[in-house]
């Protein structure tokens, strides 16, 4: 498994990956977080992006930020906003590749020390509820507004 960047080599090929229908009640398009992580950038804010390769195959999308806390460490977190495998490559255990990828990832502290990992899902998503759960993220308690349920991995 490989993480590379987003260039204008991969742009389209990266905006062109699809979940399931049934998964994109649950998930938003890479064109969306795309613009989302332009526009976020621009405000300031730490976005990692990254299109996710396997056996040179572009198989899926992740797309993270980093927050300092504003230097306190306790409130320190790396989050995944949006990790995708595209229907052609699911069900051959890439995503919990590319999630055990992206934990490593963030214990070099690319963009400095954080206490969490944090990410968000809908409770329905069973298959990524598992996932997570598999890699040791917890459930805090804390629902969003949108009805995602909170879950952080203690690095």
């Amino acid at each position: 498994m490989e993480f590379r960047e987003i260039t204008w080599d991969n742009f389209i090929e990266c905006i062109e990956l699809q979940v399931t229908e049934e998964q994109k009640r649950f998930i938003s398009s890479n064109q969306h977080a795309l613009a989302e992580a332009y526009i976020a950038s621009k405000e300031g804010q730490v976005i990692i992006t990254f299109a996710i390769y396997k056996d040179e195959k572009m198989v899926g999308f992740l797309m993270m930020y980093y927050d300092d806390g504003n230097g306190n460490f306790d409130y320190s977190s790396y989050g995944v906003f949006k990790m995708m495998i595209d229907k052609r490559y699911q069900g051959k255990g890439y995503g919990k590749e590319a999630m055990i990828y992206a934990i490593e990832f963030v214990r070099t502290s690319p963009h400095g020390n954080a206490r969490v990992i944090e990410l968000t899902y809908k409770p329905e998503n069973v298959v990524a509820k598992n996932i997570y759960a598999s890699l040791g993220f917890v459930e805090t308690g804390n629902k969003l507004a949108c009805g995602e349920v909170h879950a952080e991995l203690v690095l």
